[in-house]
């Protein structure tokens, strides 16, 4: 697929993780959890990370949970987490920074909605009191407009503005110009207030997917401050996934971005490191960015009746997830691998041989057996009821001897 050159913005580092210019597009996530709620917050910070979330942001909504905050960064650091933990203000958040000076201190980042401050207003003292605690401890903000909550004064001015033009666009545009509007405005106004270029990442979000590609698109051109990429409600499910992954790709596809989110809504109860998935899942499919090994499985016909492929595919994918963590650490480039779980013998072995390791399964009407590709060669013919545990233990003999040290060898 052709990729456009990335676009040049300037680096903010947060925390130790940059953002911008060529490096990694850096994806980053949100707990649910009520902030004052230190373990449960440290929990879900912890699982975050440990899905691949390389930014976790958190709500700092009450005296309570900018309290929490100090507690909550320290207890993930013991945990040995180095995961930078960025903190969501909104109205209140000039009160809570300066009252809670740790709480400013601990955090790695703050995220300010301008639409949400007094910015625009005849005193920002809100917006401006937040960029000095900013300033002060040299931390970056991101400036993030909403959809839902533009800057009210600012949007009805270009409104008004638009009335009386020759030719007057439709509504839809000038709130889109509004946001790109509301955002570089709010930087500029940052940067007055002492917070250096180097510190400020903007975002303007919206929940349609095209309405978001035209945003960025015009936001990207406006100025060279990094871009935080997502919609601001994706949604449930199937839909979530979808519309994120139609709004980011093309954007992703044109050089703009180099933070994103896929904002799930989770189901009760429900895995919230499902969006790091997501968001992962668009940067390596787009080939932009490798975190774990592929598994490449077909979607199966009428000549696999048989469930097992199916399982053995996601058996496959779940333990690829599952070693992620040490393999990164003792087998570098072990997240490019492709592995192929094929249900017949249409398509099985010229997928497998493309792959690193590919299996060929079975169908329903084909011989019992499972030929095994290793770098475009059949090497082994499983069969019998260890297929899996058998394919799994070839899995690991390539790691270990195509990936760097085996685990057993460092850890000594």
């Amino acid at each position: 697929m052709a990729v456009c050159a990335r676009r040049k913005a300037v680096v903010v580092d947060v925390g130790g993780v940059p953002v911008g210019g060529d490096h990694p597009i850096v994806v980053q996530s949100m707990t649910n959890t009520d902030t004052a709620d230190v373990a449960g917050t440290v929990n879900q910070v912890m699982a975050l990370a440990a899905a691949g979330s390389e930014l976790v942001r958190v709500t700092v909504n009450t005296e309570h949970a900018a309290a929490a905050v100090p507690k909550i960064v320290e207890t993930v650091r013991l945990f040995g987490s180095r995961v930078p933990i960025i903190g969501d203000f909104h109205y209140n958040g000039h009160i809570l920074l300066k009252k809670y000076p740790e709480c400013a201190r601990a955090l790695a980042k703050y995220r300010i909605n301008p639409g949400n401050s007094d910015i625009g207003r005849k005193t920002d003292d809100n917006f401006r009191t937040m960029i000095e605690v900013a300033v002060e401890n040299h931390k970056p903000v991101r400036i993030g407009v909403n959809w839902g909550s533009l800057d009210q004064q600012l949007l009805t001015r270009m409104m008004d503005e638009n009335s009386r033009a020759a030719e007057p666009k439709d509504a839809r545009q000038v709130t889109l110009d509004a946001m790109v509007a509301s955002a570089v405005e709010s930087a500029r106004a940052a940067e007055r207030y002492g917070l250096a270029h180097s510190l400020i990442i903007l975002s303007a979000k919206v929940s349609g997917v095209e309405d978001l590609i035209d945003v960025y698109r015009a936001l990207a051109a406006a100025c060279d401050y990094p871009l935080h990429l997502g919609l601001t409600e994706a949604g449930l499910g199937s839909k979530g996934v979808i519309a994120t992954t139609a709004a980011l790709a093309p954007l992703l596809l044109e050089g703009i971005g180099d933070t994103i989110r896929a904002s799930l809504t989770p189901l009760p109860n429900g895995d919230r490191t499902e969006e790091v998935i997501v968001s992962q899942q668009i940067l390596q499919s787009l080939g932009m960015r490798s975190f774990t090994p592929q598994v490449t499985a077909c979607p199966g016909c009428g000549r696999t009746t048989s469930t097992f492929f199916q399982d053995m595919a996601d058996q496959i994918q779940t333990y690829l997830r599952e070693q992620m963590p040490k393999w990164k650490e003792n087998h570098p480039g072990v997240e490019t691998m492709k592995v192929a779980v094929m249900g017949c013998v249409v398509n099985g072995p010229g997928e497998s041989k493309h792959s690193h390791i590919g299996i060929s399964l079975p169908g329903t009407f084909e011989e019992p057996k499972a030929p095994v590709y290793v770098d475009g060669r059949l090497t082994v013919t499983l069969k019998g009821d260890r297929i899996v545990a058998e394919f799994i233990e070839i899995l690991n003999s390539y790691v270990a001897s195509h990936y760097g040290a085996p685990a057993e060898v460092t850890a000594g």
